[in-house]
């Protein structure tokens, strides 16, 4: 459906290791890589003990340029047993990065609750890093909340003005945002992954609730629960907080990003998880208070069950290709989308990229960053346009092993066409 119709990677240099959380410095020896995978770092490691880390999420701040790294910490792989988020800070100096310790979020957490699904956005204006998350009451699944019909699950931020090296106490919006509508939902979350702001200043964070069309009275027990994908938006550099409209259509986990096309008109795009085979794209050209247009994009396949996805917008290039041979894109900005290419398993990571963003056949043939079990993954734009890097789940035998931070330019992606 449409609206209208390299060089090599930088090598990373990480002097902390996985081990850096108990003090000690030890250099990042990487593993050989596959012909045509950028070198990853990696930065949370399953431990013997059963200990994973999961979900990850990805933020660069350009001001200090630092990127900060985020995950769930569980006990296990299950989604029951998380229990907090953590965080790494990555620093450039003379060429590399830097990683920190691995650092928990403890103002990031409820009381009798797990926190869950990172999903950061940093307001331009105020210098303000929003990291959103949701806090789920004890052990209680997902799966229980949508067969009962009782949401256990909050909606939270805590904020930082100094880069991630300090955290404020916890903000609980779900009485203030989400109110009586509550009632309706059978649960809710944020993200995975990433908000944004849109260059009207809107501050957007991607969610989805699992909304109960139908009730059975007698028993007021849920007869219909389906997932919808939507947005929470601030206009005021995210003083107050909205809850956007549902897509229309069964989508679940999301992202969005900001499309800008010719004539500089902007339009909120969703890319959300689904059980259909076929991701499920929407555009809003209302910043998010409503999306328009929702359908499957033939181009971007979903494994058995879907798996979380991310996408970034940037900058078309100067003196693209296109336009050295006379071809105009419909829009001023290009599409990238990060997602495990095999139809039937979680594996094989790739990068998309999309010309023109609003048209879903524009998507071409990814490059795979990672062959073999790979899960949820982050993109994040770097320094300069054409720089950006992705935060993955990933491993050889299982996609929980770790996760791993890769660097890529856009000409590396064009390359491997």
């Amino acid at each position: 459906m449409c609206m209208s119709c390299g060089g090599a990677s930088q090598q990373i240099i990480d002097s902390l290791g996985q081990n850096s959380a108990m003090g000690n410095r030890i250099p990042t020896i990487y593993a050989p890589t596959l012909q045509g995978e950028p070198p990853k770092t990696t930065l949370f490691r399953q431990e013997p003990n059963g200990t994973t880390y999961r979900i990850p999420s990805l933020v660069y701040i350009s001001e200090c340029h630092t990127f900060l790294a985020f995950a769930e910490k569980r006990r296990t792989p299950r989604d029951c047993d998380a229990k907090i988020l953590v965080m790494r800070r990555g620093t450039q100096q003379n060429g590399s990065i830097q990683w920190s310790p691995s650092q928990e979020l403890t103002t990031a957490c409820l009381p009798e609750h797990r926190t869950m699904n990172p999903c950061p956005v940093y307001e331009r204006e105020s210098k303000t890093l929003f990291l959103f998350f949701i806090c789920v009451f004890g052990n209680i699944t997902e799966g229980h909340q949508i067969s009962t019909g009782k949401n256990k699950a909050r909606l939270c931020y805590v904020t930082s003005k100094d880069g991630g090296q300090s955290w404020s106490n916890l903000t609980d919006l779900t009485k203030n945002v989400i109110g009586h509508e509550i009632c309706k939902l059978a649960t809710f979350a944020v993200g995975p992954g990433h908000g944004i702001q849109m260059k009207s200043g809107r501050l957007i964070i991607p969610a989805y609730v699992y909304y109960i069309h139908y009730r059975l009275l007698l028993f007021h027990c849920p007869l219909i629960v389906r997932p919808h994908a939507l947005a929470f938006y601030s206009d005021d550099c995210g003083i107050t907080w909205q809850m956007g409209e549902q897509i229309h259509i069964k989508s679940c986990e999301c992202e969005m990003e900001e499309i800008i096309d010719q004539e500089n008109r902007s339009y909120l795009y969703c890319n959300a998880r689904s059980t259909q085979g076929r991701r499920v794209e929407s555009w809003s050209e209302s910043g998010g208070t409503a999306f328009d247009r929702p359908h499957f994009a033939q181009m971007l396949v979903e494994p058995c069950h879907g798996c979380q996805g991310s996408v970034l917008s940037f900058a078309t290039p100067q003196q693209s290709n296109e336009e050295k041979n006379g071809l105009t894109s419909n829009t001023r900005t290009w599409l990238l989308y990060s997602h495990p290419t095999n139809r039937r398993t979680r594996k094989d990571l790739g990068i998309y990229l999309n010309k023109s963003p609003l048209c879903s056949t524009g998507w071409r043939k990814p490059w795979i960053i990672h062959h073999g079990p790979s899960g949820y993954s982050d993109l994040t734009q770097c320094e300069g346009n054409e720089h950006f890097a992705c935060l993955m789940e990933c491993g050889k035998s299982s996609e929980t092993e770790e996760i791993a931070f890769v660097e890529f330019l856009l000409c590396d992606l064009m390359n491997s066409q």
